[in-house]
């Protein structure tokens, strides 16, 4: 739990953290909308102390952010670049949004040493069931109907998660310092995806 201060504070004085890689987040849309104080928690305050721990004790941090804090990317070139302003359209992308900017503001303030990766849609294997993905191969197999939010036509972007790690990887090691980087895959609809 990132926004356990007590424990982090405990593993960080215990150990001696080259690189601290944070991917923990509350993360799916639908549910953001039910439980917006989760997703503030582990999101904003538990970003934000991990951050705080990690300049304290002297590592450097790898933060994992998201393309929807851009919010909708205009379709006639279906990319933004890191420096588009944000316009987040859901509770999920707002606490994601806010973590990206107070680090972003460690980054000027106190110099923290962070790099940040905005990802795309990740698709991979154990991906957790409520994405578009599974319970679309689910569905099919138990000859259920699939459920599509606008008749499938919202674009995506869609990166193997193998592929991603790959970019957070190389990021980490030949990133620049207070870099901030977008990690993008090929354009699908729902409906072509499924």
């Amino acid at each position: 739990d990132i926004g356990d201060e007590v424990l982090l504070e405990e593993l960080f004085s215990q150990h001696s953290f080259y690189k601290v890689f944070n991917f923990a987040a509350e993360s799916h849309v639908d549910r953001s909308f039910f439980n917006f104080s989760n997703f503030v928690r582990t999101n904003v305050e538990g970003a934000l102390l991990l951050a705080m721990m990690t300049a304290k004790y002297g590592s450097s941090m790898l933060h994992v952010s998201t393309d929807e804090v851009y919010g909708s990317i205009p379709e006639e070139n279906g990319f933004v670049k890191e420096d588009a302003p944000f316009f987040p359209a859901n509770p999920y992308a707002s606490s994601k949004a806010a973590a990206d900017m107070l680090l972003q503001s460690m980054m000027k303030t106190s110099k923290f040493p962070v790099r940040m990766v905005r990802g795309t849609n990740n698709y991979g294997p154990f991906q957790y069931p409520e994405k578009l993905i599974p319970p679309a191969i689910t569905n099919m197999i138990e000859g259920k109907e699939i459920p599509l939010h606008g008749g499938g036509e919202h674009l995506r972007q869609w990166i193997h998660v193998s592929d991603f790690c790959k970019g957070i990887d190389l990021v980490a090691h030949e990133g620049e310092e207070n870099g901030i980087y977008n990690v993008a895959g090929e354009h699908y609809s729902n409906m072509e995806v499924i």
